[in-house]
């Protein structure tokens, strides 16, 4: 295991911010999408994976904190100078000298970017700087804490993308925060979802959507039309303004896509939908919690 957590805590004052009681463990080559809602202790978690926030509990791993990198969610930087001696201030190499450097520039198409001064960059473009800095460590584990938060939908498909590409191939440990379900499909082979500061699964994306989803989903506008049409069949629980149907064997999706065809249902068919199985693993988690402490 690269990195295995035991019975983690995390306090501000008399308040716990994060609890893990039992044990969590990160692999080499895992890509970990963590989830959940405003103060369920995402952030946290990374400041005390990193040593950043003082906790009880053991945090084992062969990694030095050398061999680990972050990309932090605000980042600020020098704005007296072009963010090209920036870069190289901080990562102590001259650009023209160093071809990693320089494929990591040309991958992220940020040569135009160099003369800029940090505060001239668009938040696409001050993303970008920050990974390629984060990525030039080589980490064999690297923390993205919301890399594209603020950006338009159009920049960050376009970054999301261009991570997942670079990543794909190489055996890096990422453990990525982000609120945006579509990016963690992208990059995520694990998920891990926290709720006020407590586990509510962990795991491989295709079994945690199986045991909180079923075999596939299908989803359809929440209408009054549609909502007649799928009344006394499986029901998710979904956002407001959608339908989630599960269907657990190929029969029951048969039945199901004849009749959604039938009535002219415009549809989505999904195998891995993260945000409609993270809304089902914390309704089910919230629930066992509320039957424990009744009893």
């Amino acid at each position: 295991m690269l990195l295995t957590i035991h019975q983690l805590q995390v306090k501000y004052g008399g308040q716990t911010a994060l609890e893990i009681t039992s044990p969590v463990s990160f692999e080499k080559g895992d890509r970990v999408g963590i989830i959940g809602s405003n103060g369920a202790g995402k952030s946290t978690l990374v400041k005390a994976l990193l040593g950043l926030v003082p906790c009880q509990g053991t945090i084992t791993t062969p990694l030095s904190p050398e061999q680990m990198a972050v990309h932090m969610q605000f980042n600020e930087y020098a704005t007296t100078m072009p963010v090209k001696y920036v870069m190289e201030t901080i990562l102590n190499t001259k650009i023209r000298k160093n071809k990693e450097l320089q494929e990591l520039i040309d991958f992220f198409d940020f040569e135009p970017c160099l003369s800029k001064k940090f505060n001239a960059l668009s938040g696409g473009q001050k993303q970008k700087f920050t990974i390629i800095m984060v990525m030039f460590q080589n980490a064999e584990l690297t923390f993205y804490d919301e890399v594209t938060s603020g950006l338009d939908f159009e920049t960050r498909q376009k970054l999301t993308e261009k991570l997942n590409a670079w990543y794909q191939a190489k055996e890096d440990t990422l453990l990525v925060v982000s609120h945006y379900y579509e990016e963690l499909e992208q990059l995520a082979n694990k998920i891990l979802i926290l709720d006020k500061g407590k586990v509510v699964a962990y795991g491989k994306k295709e079994a945690l959507f199986s045991t909180y989803c079923g075999r596939v989903v299908y989803i359809l506008e929440n209408t009054p039309t549609n909502r007649a049409l799928s009344a006394g069949l499986p029901t998710l629980k979904s956002p407001e303004h959608l339908i989630a149907l599960s269907c657990n064997d190929q029969e029951t999706e048969r039945k199901m896509m004849s009749l959604l065809i039938e009535n002219n249902v415009n549809f989505k068919r999904s195998s891995s939908d993260i945000e409609i199985m993270y809304i089902n693993a914390r309704e089910r988690f919230l629930n066992k919690n509320a039957d424990e402490r009744i009893v």
